[in-house]
């Protein structure tokens, strides 16, 4: 049986870490740490009497859906098979949102979500009847034209020739009667300034309108959990809201339920040269973190440094046959041997959910932390399930 320090990890050789043995690669999420987090949103929510969903789209293991319940009101999707999870394993509220619905599948939709938010004028005349007549909050998405986002256009909704949300200039006043709320999404990984930045400009364009509503929800990409974040004025302007239109008002973020909560354990399957130091990994950024490679962005490693900053500089490779299939440089204080342990951090959100089984990889395990510093393997991927996917 494991002993004392089992799931604690220890320094190891090379500036990396030493863990017990389970197989790797494999995501860990630590309870510890996602309970601080939910406890933060809780205590936002309470204080500006506002409710705080999980955007599925950045974290979607819904075994521990029983515990992120006690803390939100319920889940978001992107489509049908979001909006089922969401309503069959962690309960509560299911909001949907959709750039556009598909007719073959509207009904099965109507039978798990409790709101749904269209994406333009057109989708509400073609669905909200329905929705509305199965009893259904309905809302419309709405594009303030108000980017505060600095680079990354590919995460920008308001970005020049984006196609979510309604502008003023496509908004038709005759769909009115038909909506409940406005939903608002313009952030990513920002703070309460940028948000109340973009919701002046929304109610420049639409603040006649919102007597008339029941909602408004302002989106996810608020990095609530984050260290320094400007919780207070959040709270503020929440309350604001509120107090001026009697609105009930929704969060959804989904990155900061996880923030910092999880991390991507690997293991240096070999090491060479060529003109820098590389070392292979049994995990890839094409197949298990996509986002380094899409974004780009180098995700931090435990123990590293940045290139030639401690003695050891290595690019950081996966498995595949993919050429660029790179992680990022980093330097250690010691050279690293084949078995060593490196522990990529903050991957929990966005990672999890987007992994996928080019070059027939095996997918990540999924491993449970509790407060005890004990491991659990939740869930372990086989080639049945990468042939699956196949035919």
């Amino acid at each position: 049986m494991g002993s004392a320090m089992e799931g604690k990890p220890q320094p190891g050789y090379g500036g990396v870490m030493k863990e017990e043995k389970i197989r790797t690669p494999y995501f860990l999420v630590d309870e510890r740490r996602l309970r601080r987090n939910l406890e933060i949103l809780k205590d936002v929510a309470q204080k500006a009497d506002c409710k705080i969903l999980l955007a599925q789209k950045a974290f979607s293991m819904f075994s521990v859906y029983p515990l992120m319940r006690q803390f939100l009101a319920g889940t978001t999707a992107s489509g049908l098979y979001e909006a089922r999870l969401g309503a069959e394993t962690f309960g509560g509220e299911t909001h949907v949102f959709s750039p556009a619905y598909r007719e073959d599948e509207f009904d099965e939709i109507l039978r798990y979500a409790d709101d749904i938010v269209f994406n333009s004028p057109n989708q509400v005349r073609k669905f909200a009847q329905r929705a509305k007549e199965a009893g259904k909050s309905i809302g419309l998405r709405i594009n303030p034209e108000c980017s505060t986002q600095d680079g990354h256009e590919i995460y920008d909704p308001c970005a020049k020739g984006s196609r979510l949300g309604t502008t003023k200039a496509n908004f038709d006043l005759e769909i009115l009667p038909l909506l409940d709320g406005f939903h608002i999404h313009t952030l990513c990984e920002q703070d309460a300034d940028d948000l109340e930045t973009t919701v002046i400009a929304f109610e420049q364009k639409f603040g006649s309108y919102l007597h008339r509503m029941k909602w408004l929800n302002l989106g996810g990409g608020h990095h609530i959990t984050r260290e320094g974040y400007q919780k207070e004025r959040l709270i503020r302007l929440i309350q604001r809201l509120k107090k001026t239109y009697g609105l009930e008002i929704y969060l959804e973020p989904g990155e900061a339920v996880v923030l910092n909560a999880g991390d991507l354990v690997s293991t240096v399957l070999e090491t060479m040269d060529n003109d820098i130091k590389i070392a292979i990994l049994d995990t890839s950024a094409a197949c298990h973190m996509p986002d380094v490679l899409e974004m780009p962005y180098r995700p931090p490693l435990r123990n590293s440094g940045e290139p030639g900053e401690k003695k050891y500089t290595y690019r950081l490779g996966g498995p595949t046959c993919l050429a660029g299939d790179i992680i990022g440089d980093y330097s250690f204080d010691r050279q690293l041997n084949v078995g060593d342990t490196v522990i990529f951090e903050d991957m929990a959100l966005y990672t999890m959910v987007k992994t996928n089984t080019f070059n027939g990889m095996r997918l990540p395990s999924i491993v449970w932390q509790d407060l005890d510093g004990k491991k659990t393997v939740v869930k372990t991927f086989e080639y049945e399930d990468f042939k699956m996917r196949l035919s």
